[in-house]
């Protein structure tokens, strides 16, 4: 079981950047090139490349060639339910919050 809490950990690390989570939100409806992501985000190609190897390699993406374009999927669509879950919880806490201040004036 060890094992298994830390592999969930290394997998929620790759969630753990806000870029990660942008091209997760990116690439929730669609498959796109490389070329497609760069222009889309913004940010540089061997920034991008970084990112994706790791999504990669941990499995959160998969890739796709289609002669010199190489084209990127989520791999399972509960990783965009697991993201969709977590801001959902990061909203409600911040309406918490929010009633908590406006109660506190």
């Amino acid at each position: 079981m060890k094992q298994v809490y830390e592999l969930h950990a290394e997998v929620c690390k790759v969630l753990a950047n806000p870029k990660r989570i942008e091209i997760i939100n990116t690439l929730r409806n669609m498959e796109m090139s490389v070329g497609e992501l760069l222009a889309k985000l913004k940010i540089r190609k061997a920034n991008l490349s970084q990112h994706l190897a790791v999504m990669r390699t941990k499995g959160i993406v998969k890739t796709r060639r289609e002669g010199t374009s190489v084209y990127y999927r989520i791999s399972n669509p509960k990783v965009i339910r697991a993201c969709d879950i977590m801001r959902e919880v990061l909203l409600e806490q911040l309406t918490e919050s929010k009633k908590l201040i406006a109660k506190l004036r």
